[in-house]
């Protein structure tokens, strides 16, 4: 009787598994239809304006380079202790070729250490350059980064908001390039693709570009081409400030402010545009550690917005297919509990086959959930092979993926309880403080993090239990090689190689001095 009761659990989570990856799929086909269409449409940009940088060319009409018209934008740096990398931001905004008297650099500072003077210096060395810009200070750091954003609002005098974290390093045409897309009165927000300065760095951030392709071509374009919600993602964007204001502004009472702010300000009608040809090149976290305060926040905040907006959803009066489409963009991080679930529960399921083999039932019946495997590794080769952004010959290209997404399934297994904890954290409505992400200027092999701030030190409950689990899974790879029961064996053992490698890593980088 217990044997049966194994197989339902482990049916139902991989059932829920396999239906995500099917809207997954459904994505890449809207991917697909929608690239068709926009490869024949030419990419909006302003023509570069007249500056002291910049000379009109010969036989160009001084018309053509007026830009007393165009529109004032605030662009707000949102840190918090990024001693390493602010300077780059700084250096990066600066050099936008949009004229100086039309936009302005508030740097929202809430740092605790020297990063305060390193931004007192910048603002004062661009200050004297002409520059409109400023270090602001709150005296009380309410809210985190949404309180950061919140607080600086009534400050900014732009009638567009442009957002960057600090690991970002945009280019100097990023304005020209995208302010062109709100022509359209109805678009509230213009999201551009991350790209990743650090890619090559190690496998952690190579599998990191892998999953995050995937969402910045085929996910991103697949909903705006479906025309389904999108999301703007906190970072290398730009806002419509009157979206911002009619949506309700910015609210801290999740960790995702930037999913939570999207979803509100399409329900009253505004739409996000996406923008997969632009680029904005940004720093991936190099180590476990950092990685994974990046993934709590990405899997708890998600859980705190669905549990939040779900209810407004399905109270709207958008179509039921949109409905379908959000609550499903917004369970996303639930599929971690249920990847955790599969994983946990596959091993006394071994342990009760013979059992349940022996009352009729076919284990064959397991290979129908293959379809779910196969969607997803479709969407990672076209976001990673296919899709134009990338500049890979296309047999390297395929070469990487081939070595690449079976390691990524497994780091994905093995991030399965860390993530799950955030999950159910979040529907819990359990408090946590924003665990912000280091950054440590690492852009090639010469750097390292090794001896600097920011790193974390303490050793986690979690990464015992993934020590534990990968003993666990490596058990039953033993087993299931004894007894001949070749079922669950690439499934354990890429669960053993996932949970061990993240707790290798974990305790790799906690042991830095």
């Amino acid at each position: 009787m217990i044997a049966y009761v194994f197989l339902a659990i482990y049916s139902l989570a991989l059932l829920y598994i396999t239906v995500y990856c099917l809207m997954q799929l459904k994505l890449l086909v809207a991917y697909k239809r929608h690239n068709r269409k926009a490869h024949k449409q030419p990419a909006k940009v302003m023509p570069k304006p007249v500056s002291a940088l910049h000379l009109i060319p010969a036989g160009m009409d001084d018309e053509q380079y007026d830009t007393e018209s165009w529109p004032l934008v605030t662009v707000q740096l949102p840190i918090y202790n990024e001693k390493y990398v602010i300077g780059r931001l700084i250096d990066s905004v600066a050099r936008f070729d949009y004229p100086r008297d039309r936009f302005e650099i508030h740097i929202l500072d809430d740092s605790t250490d020297e990063t305060v003077d390193l931004v007192a210096d910048k603002v004062a060395q661009y200050k004297a350059e002409g520059f409109r810009i400023e270090q602001v200070r709150r005296p009380v750091r309410q809210g985190f980064k949404a309180g950061a954003l919140r607080d600086g609002m009534p400050l900014a005098n732009g009638e567009f908001i442009v957002i960057f974290d600090a690991d970002f390093v945009p280019r100097p045409d990023f304005l020209r390039r995208t302010l062109p897309y709100f022509e359209d009165e109805k678009v509230g927000v213009v999201q551009t693709r991350w790209e990743h300065i650090n890619e090559d760095y190690s496998l952690i951030t190579r599998l990191q570009a892998l999953q995050l392709n995937v969402h910045f071509t085929v996910e991103q374009v697949g909903r705006m081409g479906g025309e389904h919600f999108l999301q703007f993602n906190g970072t290398a964007g730009i806002w419509r400030r009157d979206c911002i204001e009619e949506a309700g502004g910015w609210e801290a009472d999740t960790l995702t402010e930037d999913l939570d702010l999207s979803i509100r300000a399409q329900l009253k009608g505004w739409r996000i545009h996406f923008l997969e040809h632009v680029g904005s090149p940004a720093e991936l976290p190099a180590e476990m550690n950092s990685l994974k305060s990046q993934q709590y926040r990405w899997m708890k905040g998600g859980a705190e917005t669905a549990r939040k907006l779900l209810p407004k959803v399905w109270k709207s009066k958008i179509g039921l297919g949109k409905k379908v489409h959000a609550t499903v963009h917004l369970l996303a991080s639930t599929v971690f509990v249920f990847v955790f679930i599969t994983g946990v529960f596959s091993v006394p399921l071994l342990f009760g086959l013979n059992d349940l083999m022996a009352a009729g039932f076919d284990k064959d019946w397991f290979a129908g959930f293959l379809v779910g495997l196969l969607s997803i590794m479709a969407v990672y080769y076209v976001a990673n092979v296919q899709a134009p952004v990338h500049r890979d010959r296309p047999l390297k290209a395929i070469f990487k993926f081939v070595v690449l997404f079976p390691l990524f399934l497994a780091l994905s297994m093995g991030l399965s309880l860390h993530n799950t904890v955030a999950v159910i954290q979040g529907y819990r409505g359990k408090r946590t403080p924003f665990v912000r992400t280091p950054k440590f200027n690492i852009q090639s092999l010469r750097d390292s993090f090794s001896r600097k701030a920011y790193l974390v030190r303490k050793l986690s409950w979690t990464t015992i239990m993934e020590g534990i689990l990968a003993l666990y899974f490596a058990g039953a790879v033993a087993y299931a090689l004894y007894e001949g029961d070749l079922t669950f064996l690439y499934f354990h053992g890429m669960l053993a190689l996932g949970y061990g490698a993240i707790f290798y890593y974990t305790l790799r980088h906690l042991s830095l001095k």
